[in-house]
């Protein structure tokens, strides 16, 4: 069990949140943009606000740590203002389900330049597309940065179990990708139903990226994590770096013409590799492996990973739906966390692809400590749990915005038509015959239309001009700064000695 929590004004004052906001560059035909990065947004491997995820194709956008919601979202929306005006025809797709596909072989990884540590990223993503098909690897989302001054390593596994338990409302709340484009899952055995052209769908569906069709990997559920403890969690995960998986020894590191296939023969790559709702992080030094961070400084924030793109908000998420977090994490903090076991892990898995899947359907019930319950009833629970938090937030802050965001999120749970998921389909069908790919992109025009036309100061983006060329100038510092060859850099670089304290 956790210990109590008290929520100080002084603590609640020092909370904090950044974003880290994934999107595919798409054409204006709605398919992927084969284009490299463009230059005019600096470098993908240094710059410390614009960069790209698995695709050369797919931007990640990344904010600082911000102490208020509303400052956290003017940054997202510079960062925003300044990459429109770099995209000439292209758009940012707005929906977290990918656009329109080449064949999985031509789906460009991102690259990084020639340096080591560029090469490297280049090839754990060539790994995962091997491992997973890059397919998968094009879906984006918004990931959450949290944190609250004060906390140990104990107190922030607790609100993470916790999280787990309760995850399913903010799929049910915010999930926004309840169809998608036929291409993506050409050649695969998928349960879904027709939507329209070219489009699938499952009628109440909330979340598919977050399904069996999403961020799943059969070789990845062999890996029992438990988040009982910071040495538990960092033990599984020791475990699936460090021990080989005979299809991933098959494959090889590199090929017999020499060119890498992957970093790694083992479970996991990297520590980045391992899929979940929601990660404990350390901000990591130079060189430094994020699982070593870990046991040497403990738990310095939380990424939230589950949360969709949402395509009727034009940075991807709104000022409520940050709030709701917030508080949701709160909750998670405060309220009574007894360990997990794996009956209880397997049991959250199941809830957790039945709510993607058909999260709005009438009547639906979940598993709760192996008992069946109504999930309107387990989520109107959580929220009314999160309410006292919210006026708590709302007194130390000032305003009423935690406490709306809240009534915001009970009034979705008693109109389910109005979530974002729901929302989706009836926009796609009512306007666009069905179709998935011509609704987001349809959308995804008109929020790079509003965006800029927002005032966007010339000094703002001579500051971001700046930015850009600083990064491009530390690439070439990086990359005439090795000495190692890229071989050696990597066998060093994931030597098992470098994942604990004493390496």
């Amino acid at each position: 069990m956790s210990r109590p929590i008290s929520l100080t004004p002084e603590r609640l004052r020092g909370m904090r949140r950044g974003i880290e906001k994934e999107s595919l560059r798409a054409d204006r035909h709605g398919a992927l943009a084969m284009t490299p990065h463009p230059e005019a947004l600096g470098s993908a491997l240094t710059h410390p606000h614009i960069t790209t995820d698995f695709s050369e194709s797919q931007l990640e956008l990344i904010t600082g740590v911000h102490a208020g919601v509303e400052d956290c979202l003017d940054e997202l929306r510079r960062v925003h203002q300044f990459v429109y005006r770099a995209l000439g025809d292209n758009v940012l797709w707005v929906a977290s389900m990918p656009c329109r596909l080449p064949a999985d072989e031509n789906i460009p990884i991102g690259r990084y330049g020639s340096s080591n540590v560029g090469r490297a990223k280049s090839v754990y993503r060539m790994g995962l597309g091997l491992r997973y098909g890059r397919r998968m690897q094009t879906i984006s989302g918004i990931h959450y940065n949290w944190s609250l001054p004060g906390l140990g390593d104990d107190d922030y596994f607790a609100l993470i179990r916790n999280f787990r338990r309760h995850s399913f409302l903010l799929l049910l709340l915010f999930g926004a990708s309840p169809a998608l484009g036929a291409c993506f899952v050409e050649g695969r055995d998928h349960g879904l139903e027709p939507l329209g052209p070219g489009s699938l769908h499952l009628p109440h569906a909330t979340s598919l990226r977050m399904g069996r069709l999403g961020y799943q990997s059969d070789a990845q559920a062999s890996i029992s994590a438990s988040y009982n403890s910071l040495e538990s969690y960092a033990a599984s995960l020791h475990e699936a770096l460090t021990r080989p998986y005979p299809a991933y020894e098959a494959v090889g590191v590199r090929n017999p013409g020499g060119e890498y296939n992957q970093l790694a023969t083992t479970l996991l790559q990297i520590e980045n590799e391992f899929y979940g709702t929601i990660r404990p992080k350390r901000t990591i030094l130079a060189g430094e492996r994020p699982l070593h961070a870990l046991r040497a400084r403990g738990v310095e924030y939380v990424e939230v990973r589950c949360m969709d793109l949402d395509p009727f908000e034009p940075l991807g998420i709104g000022e409520a739906t940050m709030r709701f977090i917030d508080v949701f994490l709160l909750h998670c903090l405060t309220s009574a966390s007894p360990e997990d076991t794996p009956e209880e892990i397997a049991e959250l898995k199941r809830n957790q692809n039945l709510v993607a899947t058909a999260g709005r359907q009438p009547g639906l019930r979940l598993e709760r400590g192996g008992r069946s319950v109504a999930l309107a009833d387990w989520a109107a629970e959580i929220v009314a749990g999160c309410l006292p938090l919210a006026h708590q937030a709302d007194a130390v802050l000032g305003g009423d915005a935690y406490a709306r965001a809240v009534a915001q999120a009970d009034e979705r749970l008693r109109w389910l038509q109005t979530t974002p998921s729901a929302r989706v389909l009836a926009a796609a069908r009512s306007d666009f015959g069905g179709s998935f790919c011509d609704f987001v992109l349809a959308q995804s025009e008109q929020t790079k239309g509003a965006l800029r036309a927002l005032p966007f100061a010339a000094e703002t983006e001579a500051a971001f001009r700046a930015e850009a060329l600083a990064s491009l100038q530390e690439q070439r510092r990086i990359e005439a700064a090795d000495t190692l060859s890229f071989e050696d850099y990597r066998v060093e670089y994931l030597s098992p000695g470098r994942l604990s304290v004493a390496g």
